[in-house]
């Protein structure tokens, strides 16, 4: 008796019909037609640029501010800088606070 060896995954009889390894599942690339959010990205984009402008006027201004965070704590000062995550405040002290903190901002003598 002669012992043949195949090589692994292969059994030692073929047919020539069957593929050597299983088909695997093909993934569907079609994609959603409509985003899974309520707001498309041209409002995100707007809204962002909004966002932006109303930013550098008041850094340019040095706009003193009143930063409402959202566990009620307030914080006054004028702007630095920002970046897309974080503002930089200039008061009593310096801070940095990130934008998802904020309830909501005002000019101080507005309220």
């Amino acid at each position: 008796m002669s012992a043949q060896t195949s090589p692994p995954g292969k059994s030692g009889s073929t047919n020539a019909n069957q593929p050597a390894y299983p088909a695997t599942k093909k993934k569907s690339t079609a994609l959603l037609e409509e985003p899974l959010t309520s707001h498309s990205l041209a409002d995100e984009y707007e809204q962002r640029q909004a966002e932006t402008f109303y930013l550098q006027k008041q850094v340019q201004l040095q706009t003193p501010m009143m930063i409402v965070l959202e566990d009620g704590e307030e914080v006054e000062g004028c702007i630095e800088w920002y970046d897309r995550n974080t503002l930089k405040i200039r008061g009593r002290v310096r801070s940095m606070i990130y934008k998802a903190a904020i309830k909501y901002m005002y000019k101080v003598g507005e309220k």
